[in-house]
């Protein structure tokens, strides 16, 4: 199937743009490859660290799902804003438009109560900036993006780090959930927060130290979010500086923690986060996870595609 002719919306439900200009080439380009582009987001309007006033970036997501020209819904980034249009947003008519919705991040915010609410599968996938506004597009990172939409399975191949302990060897098969670890937490105890039952959990985070990784998931532990999970998937967890004060608590002492704490399987390499070249995962989508000791596979289905 091509992927040209595509009607893709751009809204911005959190951050504004960190530059117009790059946004104006990234959508030109889009262009140039034959999509119809329907851009939500006017940089004038950004209010504050946000896209919009709340009501405005609410507008963009309702107007978006009401045109009928549009195929794909793109988040323009991630940041934060997500969480202050949860009481408003009408899941019920962003699931019944049949948009294909897509972010990562701050977008969590928006999956988790759309597949709660309504069952409806979406993307954590790239957003317009930066992956779209680029001077070069990172071809991994568009390419898991358009073969994922394309369907109707998606592969994604993990690989663990030089230097980090073993995977241990897992087949099992469960919904893939998860996505952000600090948005996941914040939504903990709110209407807003779902786990799936007998998941395959995926998260990442930029900038959080390892204690602070640690304490989040234990917090998803303690909470009951993991109850019965079938793996722990994780992504990328970089820009963070350990302190003097460490005494050899780094990130794999805390994974080694992590590992003899949690009632399931923990892997990482999964290569989503907050980094250049990224995955596509399909929040919803039916997966088996069957890993060796440097890597894994992840194959998922059973999700709508264009």
């Amino acid at each position: 199937m091509k992927t040209t002719n595509i009607g893709i919306a751009i809204v911005a439900p959190g951050g504004a743009a960190p530059d117009a200009r790059a946004l104006a080439a990234g959508i030109a380009r889009l262009e140039q490859q034959g999509h119809l582009v329907h851009n939500y987001y006017d940089d004038e309007r950004r209010h504050l660290r946000f896209g919009g006033t709340d009501a405005g970036r609410l507008a963009q997501l309702n107007a978006a799902a009401a045109d009928p020209d549009v195929r794909v819904v793109i988040a323009l980034r991630g940041s934060y804003g997500m969480s202050r249009l949860l009481p408003d947003i009408d899941f019920a008519a962003m699931a019944a438009s049949g948009k294909l919705f897509v972010g990562y991040s701050d977008f969590t915010a928006f999956q988790m109560p759309l597949m709660k609410q309504t069952g409806r599968i979406s993307f954590a996938g790239p957003m317009m900036c930066d992956d779209f506004v680029r001077d070069e597009p990172d071809a991994y990172t568009i390419g898991q993006f358009w073969d994922c939409l394309r369907g109707p399975t998606h592969s994604v191949r993990g690989q663990v780090a030089d230097g980090r302990a073993d995977n241990p060897l897992v087949d099992v098969a469960g919904r893939l959930w998860g996505g952000n670890l600090a948005m996941m937490v914040s939504l903990l105890g709110t209407p807003y927060f779902h786990a799936l039952a007998d998941g395959i959990v995926y998260i990442e985070d930029i900038a959080e130290h390892p204690y602070r990784i640690e304490r989040m998931v234990l917090q998803l532990l303690y909470a009951g979010a993991l109850d019965g999970q079938r793996a722990l998937v994780l992504g990328d967890f970089s820009g963070y500086k350990l302190g003097a004060l460490e005494n050899g608590y780094d990130f794999e002492t805390m994974l080694a923690y992590l590992r003899q704490r949690l009632p399931m399987p923990v892997l990482t390499g999964l290569p989503f986060g907050h980094i250049k070249r990224r995955a596509t995962l399909p929040y919803g989508g039916m997966a088996r996870l069957v890993s060796d000791a440097r890597g894994f596979d992840l194959t998922i289905g059973d999700y709508p595609t264009l």
